[in-house]
């Protein structure tokens, strides 16, 4: 359940609390975690705190299990602080979503940022599918979000992050948005891949600039580290001629990166499945089309 801000006691001294600090701040962790136990990947952790929960639907046989990670808050807002972990033990493979588009709402006045924290682990000859649905920020949100990825020497994964600046369905204007994400994965203990996104002001005369967004208002990140990620890089980009908005690929080592810039959330969406979809090659999660 969300902490009770504490109030301080009236006196004659004590000045009026802030509307920040007698609001109700949501607060929570999840934790899943698998382990291969002979030819079946069994669960072994399963926490939930607070708004934060997980849920395992019934996949198809033969197929990774998938953890659904949900937050029965109903979106996030300044003040708020969650806390997803993974950890993918040796030889198992799974993929790791959400229920839907993650809300970042309007933060009250004097709020510090929403704070986001996903952690995740991946053992010896495991494999890791991170595919959140997107973030939609509206305007006046705030939030820092991080990711970390640990990966064993010859662990593999496919990790994605989208946001949608604002419901453009609806003419909104993002005049004043804080967003920080921070990306870290390693790899064997060695750092491969740094990565961060920073927006503080007036993200819409931010993204209309020509070397940002050129008016566009969803982005995404794709990242792979597999040991054939460069060997991809030919059908990544044979499907990116498809793309709705503006993709391009990239590799180094045996990381394999693709960016994504449309006009909307539905563009990005589709340009996001079509390049997961050949790099997965398998459909995406059910709770993608639901």
């Amino acid at each position: 359940m969300p902490d009770l801000a504490v109030i301080v006691p009236h006196s004659p001294d004590a000045s009026k609390p802030s509307d920040a600090a007698r609001m109700q701040r949501s607060r929570g962790r999840a934790r899943v975690g698998f382990r291969r136990d002979g030819d079946a990947t069994r669960l072994t952790e399963f926490i939930q705190e607070g708004c934060c929960k997980v849920r395992l639907p019934r996949g198809e046989p033969g197929l990774p299990p998938d953890a659904v990670l949900l937050n029965t808050a109903g979106g996030i807002t300044g003040g708020d602080h969650l806390v997803y972990e993974a950890d993918v033990g040796a030889g198992v493979s799974m993929t790791v979503t959400t229920q839907a588009a993650e809300r970042i709402y309007r933060r009250s006045a004097g709020a510090v940022p929403a704070r986001v924290e996903n952690r995740i682990a991946v053992a010896t000859g495991g494999h890791v599918d991170w595919l959140p649905q997107e973030t939609i920020l509206f305007d006046r949100s705030a939030i820092t979000r991080s990711l970390e990825v640990e990966l064993a020497e010859d662990a593999t994964a496919l990790m994605l992050e989208a946001y949608v600046f604002g419901r453009t369905a609806m003419g909104e204007n993002l005049t004043t948005v804080s967003l920080a994400d921070r990306w870290r994965v390693r790899r064997g203990g060695r750092l491969i891949y740094a990565d961060g996104i920073v927006v503080d002001g007036d993200a819409e005369a931010l993204l209309k600039r020509g070397a940002t967004a050129k008016g566009g208002v969803a982005v995404a990140s794709l990242v792979m580290v597999a040991p054939d990620a460069a060997a991809r890089l030919g059908a990544v980009r044979a499907r990116l001629e498809d793309c709705k908005g503006e993709a391009s690929a990239s590799t180094f080592g045996d990381v394999l990166t693709v960016r994504f810039l449309a006009a909307n959330g539905q563009a990005l969406r589709h340009d996001v499945e079509s390049v997961i979809l050949t790099l997965r090659g398998r459909p995406m999660p059910r709770v993608w089309s639901c």
